[in-house]
């Protein structure tokens, strides 16, 4: 079902920078998000880049130690929120990073707000070509990392 909700020019930006990584200076490497919530406009025609809402590589083991659990805690309680976040785990061979990409939709959150979320996740989803995790959490025993380990068989150490 689509819902006629446009992506931002800004969050088609923020995806395709944090997919490619370029050999940048460590500067540039400080500034590179980690993990980056989007809404909806107030008029519920745009998906948007939530303000002030994302993490910093650079802030990793500065101000924030564990940034999925900060990252979780940005979440709000009572409404629903796309997400993306740059994944580091480990598997046999390697370690690895790659971007998992959430809808939360909290029971608390207002069933209205639950329908257009979900009628709008083609669109960004449409945005976010090569996604390889995806999932869809509705409230915050959905988003530890073994719950998210057993959806995406990846467990997330940062």
């Amino acid at each position: 079902m689509a819902s006629g909700v446009q992506v931002a020019d800004e969050v088609c930006r923020i995806f395709y920078d944090m997919k490619v990584r370029k050999c940048s200076t460590p500067e540039e490497i400080k500034k590179r998000k980690k993990a980056v919530i989007f809404c909806l406009s107030a008029d519920k025609k745009c998906i948007t880049v939530e303000e002030g809402k994302e993490i910093l590589v650079g802030d990793v083991g500065v101000t924030i130690t564990d940034p999925f659990k900060h990252f979780v805690g940005m979440l709000p309680e009572k409404d629903c929120r796309y997400t993306l976040y740059d994944a580091s785990f480990e598997t046999k061979e390697s370690r690895k990073e790659e971007l998992m990409f959430f809808l939360w939709a909290p029971e608390l959150a207002p069933l209205k707000s639950k329908m257009i979320y979900a009628s709008s996740k083609d669109a960004i989803k449409k945005k976010f070509q090569g996604i390889k995790h995806e999932c869809q959490a509705n409230g915050p025993e959905d988003l530890n990392r073994a719950c998210i380990a057993e959806k995406t068989y990846i467990y997330i150490i940062y």
